[in-house]
């Protein structure tokens, strides 16, 4: 039997040891928001990730290593994603021109 959202976001918190407040709060929403997305999403994690867009994580840790800027491009996505989304649309941008 495949899992709810709910069911894999609980199961998650109690492996963390997070009380649901407590995932909120690290999340920065509020709980009764975690609860509402949870039970309004009655879909399974395995349905969700059939519109999950981003290549796969072994394929950018092979990316990554075969070319050093690209292992650079991605660790500076992950420390400051905002700047970075920013680089990329002034790119984006600046090819139109």
């Amino acid at each position: 039997m495949t899992k709810t959202l709910g069911e894999r976001l609980r199961e998650l918190r109690d492996a963390q040891d997070f009380t649901l407040r407590e995932l909120a709060q690290k999340l920065k929403v509020s709980a009764a928001f975690l609860k509402r997305i949870a039970a309004t999403l009655k879909a399974s994690a395995d349905d969700l990730r059939k519109y999950d867009t981003r290549p796969p994580m072994d394929q950018l840790k092979r990316l990554a290593a075969t070319n050093p800027a690209f292992g650079l491009a991605l660790r500076t996505a992950a420390d400051n994603p905002d700047d970075f989304l920013e680089f990329l649309k002034s790119r984006k941008q600046a090819g139109k021109r």
